[in-house]
């Protein structure tokens, strides 16, 4: 489960339907959280852990990120996509006492020991321009060995990198190990761009986590209805005709489109899970229904011969 929604992404909900979605996500098996200091400035990491600390069965897995500080603000209202979130401003920082720094924090919001996976968030051009080159020296610099030594004293199991976009994930590669890699949006059916990087993963053994199944929701929303989103904005048209076409090739099979959107990219063999956001019960429950619905060979071989899917992407048996 992805935790934006708990952030109060795009629209608002109450700390009792928020732990109700998580609540729901365990009862059905969900055994990975991923949340970020970002998704409403603490408030999703605060809702989380209201909700698993409610939860009497086996701890699940928790990621979180790091690379924002969060200082006090008295701005409210809608603020980078989170709707009346907790009353904090984000600040990029990737040095060392930085990256500790928000581990700590994030673990206290939690209301947790420990978490699994420690991710850096939004490294590269898409989200800094002409100071990604800055962030990154400073990650490679202070925050990487920072997060190196938080896994080598068992702090965490795991470190990675939890990003949007494709060059990035190829530099950090070329200079660091890394155990994971959280890539939003690139690796869907409406495309598959991260073949490559997927590719090089399985070749070096390092995890890749699919965000981001529904391109931010056009791989789920009804295609012919209300305001359609696309990397967290407004989809563009050619997007929403792509995302119609594979509407209707889903349809002819009896599939559903959020279906085959969730379940296509587990077929590659560099991909260890796929995060989809959730912010209802509701949604949780169609998750686990998309999860296991059988779908034919023949859409997979439909989707390819009409350009859908790169020629050599893995498909589902």
């Amino acid at each position: 489960m992805g935790c934006s929604a708990l952030g109060n992404l795009y629209r608002a909900m109450s700390d009792d339907d928020a732990i109700a979605t998580v609540e729901a996500a365990l009862a059905h098996g969900i055994g990975y959280f991923d949340v970020a200091p970002h998704y409403g400035f603490g408030m999703a990491e605060r809702r989380l852990g209201m909700a698993l600390a409610k939860h009497g069965g086996p701890a699940p897995l928790v990621s979180t990120k790091v690379g924002r500080l969060l200082a006090p603000t008295a701005a409210g209202g809608t603020r980078h996509g989170f709707v009346d979130a907790d009353p904090y401003e984000p600040d990029f920082d990737y040095r060392e006492d930085a990256v500790l720094a928000s581990h700590e924090a994030s673990l206290a919001r939690l209301g947790l020991a420990r978490v699994d996976l420690l991710l850096a968030h939004d490294l590269g051009t898409l989200t800094h321009g002409a100071t990604a080159g800055r962030h990154l020296d400073d990650f490679l610099g202070g925050g990487y060995p920072a997060m190196r030594r938080l896994k080598e004293t068992g702090r965490i199991d795991a470190i990675g990198i939890g990003v949007n976009e494709i060059a990035v994930c190829e530099r950090l590669l070329d200079e660091v190990p890394l155990d994971v890699i959280l890539l939003a949006g690139r690796y869907t059916l409406l495309e598959q761009g991260a073949l490559p990087l997927l590719d090089r993963c399985a070749r070096d053994g390092v995890k890749v986590i699919v965000g981001g199944p529904y391109n931010s929701g056009l791989l789920v929303e009804a295609p012919n209805g209300g305001a359609l989103h696309y990397d967290y904005a407004t989809a563009p048209a050619p997007a929403v005709a792509r995302a119609q076409a594979l509407w209707a090739a889903c349809s002819a099979y009896a599939v559903a489109l959020p279906a085959a959107a969730l379940q296509f990219p587990l077929a590659h063999p560099a991909v260890t899970s796929v995060v989809a956001g959730l912010a209802t019960p509701a949604q949780v429950a169609d998750l686990a229904s998309w999860t296991e619905a059988a779908i034919p060979g023949g859409l997979w071989r439909h989707l390819r011969a009409a350009g859908f899917l790169a020629p050599s992407a893995p498909t589902p048996a």
